[in-house]
């Protein structure tokens, strides 16, 4: 399955709310997120027919390996994109969101190329 935008940040938003609390279900992503319970059911199943989501018996929500590199590498993204706007005079806020928009696009080479740029 090629994972498209919204199925990264699906992934993306299981990690967070993974990270305050191990068990996440399908309602706290769509508070999260603010979508419609519909909407985040159906792409759970998407996400969960392409190897990405486990749904347990309770309904709780975990990410297999592939889902959570793929959940890693946009979070670590959004984290390096969003501090290197701000150290350029972007307000948190707009560079949370700016990041949010480049990380689903920005090539590897370009993403490495700030990253190391970063840590200089």
């Amino acid at each position: 399955m090629n994972l498209q935008e919204s199925g990264e940040m699906y992934l993306e938003t299981i990690l967070i709310l993974t990270e305050k609390n191990p068990h996440v279900r399908s309602i706290d992503v769509c508070e999260y997120m603010g979508f419609s319970k519909p909407s985040v059911s159906r792409a759970i199943g998407l996400l969960k027919n392409g190897g990405y989501v486990i749904v347990d018996k309770d309904g709780y929500l975990s990410l297999t390996q592939l889902g959570s590199e793929v959940a890693h590498k946009m979070y670590d993204r959004h984290k390096m994109l969003t501090d290197f706007l701000v150290s350029l005079g972007v307000s948190e806020q707009t560079a949370s969101e700016d990041a949010c928009r480049i990380e689903h696009h920005i090539s590897d080479e370009s993403f490495d190329a700030i990253k190391a740029s970063m840590k200089k």
